[in-house]
């Protein structure tokens, strides 16, 4: 089967979509990485076990977030390869590392999607904690 061809355009389209994400999940990352200052240093004066409950929950977030980063880098790095093998006329070369560019993206956004949950379910935790209180 031969695939139409890809044009130069195609690839670069990406750039900007993936640029944003990357700002996205810097700063989820920014933003647990002060949690998680927090709380260390909550947890080191009170030892408190739910604080370190929390943090092993935020450790696994950070992670996450660490491998949707990377997907997401990766994913821009094959298209700017995309793009340089269509600018050289390498046709089918382009379409494949476009394709496995895509693959990185849809990855770096299920992997998105996962911290996006563990977040609504940590909150949710903390809300049903308040509730609990007011009784």
């Amino acid at each position: 089967m031969t695939l139409p061809d890809l044009p130069l355009s195609t690839p670069s389209l990406l750039f900007p979509a993936i640029s944003l994400l990357m700002l996205a999940y810097t700063n989820r990352f920014l933003g647990l990485a002060a949690v998680v200052r927090g709380l260390h240093a909550n947890w080191q004066t009170t030892q408190e076990p739910m604080l370190l409950a929390q943090i092993q929950s935020l450790r696994k977030r950070i992670q996450i977030i660490k491998h949707m980063q990377t997907a997401g880098v990766l994913s821009l790095m094959f298209c700017v390869a995309s793009t340089t093998l269509l600018f050289f006329g390498r046709q089918t070369d382009g379409q494949i590392t476009f394709g496995v560019s895509l693959i990185l993206m849809l990855t770096s956004l299920a992997l998105s999607l996962v911290e996006i949950q563990m977040s609504g379910a940590a909150l949710d935790l903390q809300l049903r904690d308040v509730k609990c209180r007011e009784k």
